[in-house]
Order: C-alpha cells, then sequence, then structure tokens
C-alpha cells in the first residue's frame, strides 16, 4: 500500500511540474520583464539589463535590473501581476 501511495505522489507531482508548455514559460518571462522595466523607468532607471529567472517563485516572477552601478531585484506577483521593485543602489 506505501509504495501504491508513494507512486501516485511521484506521479502527481511530475505532472504538476510539467503541466506549463515551453511557450506559456516564454510568455511568462517576457510579461515579467516588460512589466519590470516599465516600473523600473517609472522610477528613473533609462536602459536597464533585464535578466528574468527562468521560472520564479511558486507565487512571483524575478527579474534583475542591472544599470551602471545600479542594481535592483524585481517581482511580478503571478496571480495579480502587481510588480514590486527594490531602491535603486
Amino acid at each position: 500500500m506505501r509504495l501504491v501511495t508513494l507512486a501516485l505522489v511521484v506521479v502527481a507531482s511530475a505532472g504538476s511540474a510539467a503541466a506549463s508548455s515551453p511557450d506559456a514559460w516564454t510568455a511568462f518571462r517576457a510579461e515579467t520583464a516588460k512589466r519590470c522595466l516599465a516600473l523600473a523607468r517609472q522610477q528613473g532607471m533609462k536602459t536597464p539589463k533585464v535578466i528574468v529567472h527562468p521560472w520564479g517563485s511558486s507565487g512571483h516572477g524575478i527579474a534583475v535590473l542591472l544599470e551602471g552601478a545600479d542594481k535592483r531585484i524585481c517581482l511580478m506577483d503571478k496571480r495579480t501581476k502587481a510588480v514590486d521593485l527594490t531602491p535603486g543602489s
């Protein structure tokens, strides 16, 4: 019985990890970059390099924005799409 339960847990976990298609992850990264870049420009950054984590966390898209010595971290809520940016360094 334990083996059957363990097998079901493994199968369920594998299915949820592979639930998003490559196209969905590409769109997620593009939206994270777009929203983070827009907020960064509102806060005074001109043309930062945007590096988006491929999957983010369970609840957020994560990006690092770099422009000269200015380095910031941006979080985008996966559900609401709201973004937040750390202050400039």
